[in-house]
């Protein structure tokens, strides 16, 4: 039987320390900016065409701006941060992308949901029904990935995308059933466990879209690529700095050596095919070459 969690405290408390302290500073991050600009979150998209037609949208999940702290970074030194010349932090965002491809919609990673998500609002905006979004492709499991995928009704924890197939790496998936702290993964997967498919990394999914290995934020951590596109995840926290020091992690990167390895890796590859990146924590307007 699937345990059933009240969004907010009880959902908290399900989460690892390196998600509480993520949440945690986006929450009163938002509150703060809310506070002092004094207006609603306005919706912030932009919009790509592909080569074979298909369309991605960027959509920003997280309400206001959003600088990620420098003791994110613990990896810089302080001569090198300050060389950056980025006195309030890194500019990024918390963000997913939708792809319509072949008419059907396919969403990359499903946001904060209940935690100050945005998505559904801006899912609004753009026209589109979370009813009508087929397929979910998962980065990987943390918080502000997955929590978008569920929502608290007087049943329990329910269905947001009731229509959607998730998929989960293989590598991914059986790493967070076998940490100690994954109440929140496994209710979620749960939910969506006769709609859940898994891949392995190489895997061409519907759409033509490729899985490729970037492990090292996490075990099963997973980079897509979609014709001249490619879906980087988590593979940089603070774009303005590590994109000239891929050798920077961030300190939710759960495994640093390859979190190293996988951005000198995807960046090189990206850089060699002439694509352009889309990651859940690059600045806006969430598209870079």
């Amino acid at each position: 039987m699937i345990k059933r969690f009240a969004l907010g405290a009880a959902l908290a408390l399900t989460i690892t320390a390196c998600e509480k302290q993520e949440v945690a500073q986006q929450n009163s991050q938002t509150q703060a900016e809310s506070a002092a600009e004094g207006i609603a979150a306005k919706a912030v998209t932009k919009t790509i065409t592909l080569a074979d037609g298909s369309t991605v949208t960027w959509i920003q999940d997280n309400a206001g701006e959003k600088m990620n702290p420098r003791e994110l970074f613990s990896d810089a030194s302080d001569s090198l941060y300050n060389s950056m010349n980025l006195p309030n932090g890194v500019p990024a965002s918390v963000s997913t992308y939708l792809l319509k491809a072949d008419g059907e919609y396919v969403l990359f990673d499903a946001g904060l949901g209940a935690f100050g998500g945005q998505m559904l609002a801006h899912l609004n905006e753009l026209g589109v029904s979370p009813d009508s979004v087929k397929k979910v492709y998962l980065t990987h499991l943390h918080v502000d990935h997955i929590n978008g995928l569920v929502a608290q009704s007087d049943k329990g924890m329910e269905k947001v995308f009731k229509n959607a197939e998730v998929y989960v790496g293989s590598v991914e998936k059986d790493a967070w059933m076998n940490m100690e702290k994954n109440d929140l993964q496994k209710a979620i997967l749960g939910v969506y466990n006769d709609k859940l498919k898994l891949f392995a990394f190489g895997d061409t999914l519907p759409h033509n879209v490729i899985a490729m290995d970037a492990v090292g934020h996490t075990p099963g951590h997973t980079v897509f690529q979609k014709g001249e596109l490619l879906v980087i995840g988590d593979l940089m926290h603070g774009y303005a700095l590590q994109i000239e020091h891929p050798e920077i992690n961030s300190n939710y990167d759960m495994d640093k050596e390859k979190s190293i390895e996988s951005r000198k890796k995807i960046l090189a590859y990206a850089k060699a095919n002439n694509l352009t990146m889309a990651g859940m924590h690059l600045p806006p307007p969430g598209f870079v070459k």
